[in-house]
């Protein structure tokens, strides 16, 4: 089958090149996916699990990437709670080989259903940002109806997800982010916006979460808008600097089924819009991990009766 696989880790995207590689191995628990679409994270080469396995093992050369959506193709001993034929979406595993590839073994229960009326260009851009933002807004900062949550970079992939997810549950949003993300952001809906080089953080005053994707000073000062039994929240770097009477907590995100179940029936429902995606075919994927992604979530369309959409979306603009 082809692959992107990752060679060499000091050659960075210089060590990328798509291949043919085995047809993988379904072990216990596990299924084969025939991945229609899927997406990675530009700096995922810079990852311990892109290189070797949980022992420590090193295990290049590997395939990079880490969200998917496709069709079960095949059962491991043992898999339940999913069949062939059957359309799913989700995580792959950090430290195993990723999702840049015709085929790839998931552990089941890092899959999803997925239903007919959701593209699998739309379900590939869903799982990482959504599960993010998810677990940042409600498993570690308890969000609830009626308070305030300041989210930065609420224009990105996860930012923009949690906004959505934020305004859903009930509670008051502001985001922050560069002048040209205002328009972006309110149009999500947040109540307000803080140009983050032009406005002064400590004039917003308290608020009961912070979720921060950008570190730095700006993690450093929003410690100080924390109000009492409040929560700060990043996924960039552990904070160094913690609120005075609140928690501060730094976390990765993990894989969890009933939270994708609960994402992907927002977006079928419509009440979450996923990030939007740039797409190219395979034969473009190392091209796409070069390149700066201004213009969207990048996804990765692998199947063969899939890939004319590409060229039909291209005509249509």
């Amino acid at each position: 089958m082809q692959a992107v696989i990752a060679s060499d880790q000091k050659s960075g995207v210089g060590g990328l090149s798509v291949a043919e590689v085995p047809y993988p191995h379904a072990a216990e628990n596990d299924v084969i996916v025939r991945v229609h679409a899927a997406s990675f994270t530009p700096g995922e080469l810079d990852w311990p699990g892109t290189w070797s396995d949980r022992a420590g093992r090193d295990r290049a050369p590997s395939i990079p990437g880490h969200e998917l959506s496709g069709v079960v193709a095949e059962l491991g001993y043992g898999t339940t709670g999913l069949t062939i034929g059957q359309r799913v979406f989700g995580v792959a595993d950090w430290t195993r080989n990723g999702t840049l590839a015709e085929y790839v073994a998931v552990e089941a229960r890092n899959l999803a259903p997925l239903s007919g009326g959701v593209d699998h260009t739309v379900a590939a851009a869903l799982p990482i940002s959504g599960l993010t933002a998810w677990q940042a807004l409600f498993d570690h900062g308890r969000l609830a109806a009626g308070q305030t949550v300041l989210i930065h970079g609420a224009a990105g992939a996860v930012g923009s997800m949690a906004v959505q997810l934020a305004l859903d549950a009930g509670a008051r949003v502001i985001g922050t982010g560069r002048a040209r993300h205002a328009d972006t952001v309110l149009g999500l809906g947040a109540h307000a916006f803080v140009d983050l080089d032009r406005h002064r953080l400590e004039d917003l005053g308290e608020v009961d979460v912070v979720l921060d994707v950008i570190g730095g000073e700006t993690l450093d000062r929003s410690a100080k808008l924390v109000r009492s039994g409040g929560v700060l929240v990043t996924i960039a770097e552990p904070p160094r600097v913690m609120p005075e009477q609140g928690r501060a907590i730094f976390f990765v995100v993990e894989s969890d089924r009933e939270c994708l179940v609960r994402l992907e029936r927002r977006v079928r429902d419509g009440r979450l819009r996923p990030p939007g995606t740039s797409v190219r075919p395979l034969s473009e994927a190392v091209a796409a991990f070069g390149s700066r992604h201004g213009a969207g979530k990048p996804v990765i369309l692998i199947a063969a009766d899939d890939l004319g959409r590409i060229g039909a979306r291209a005509e249509g603009h």
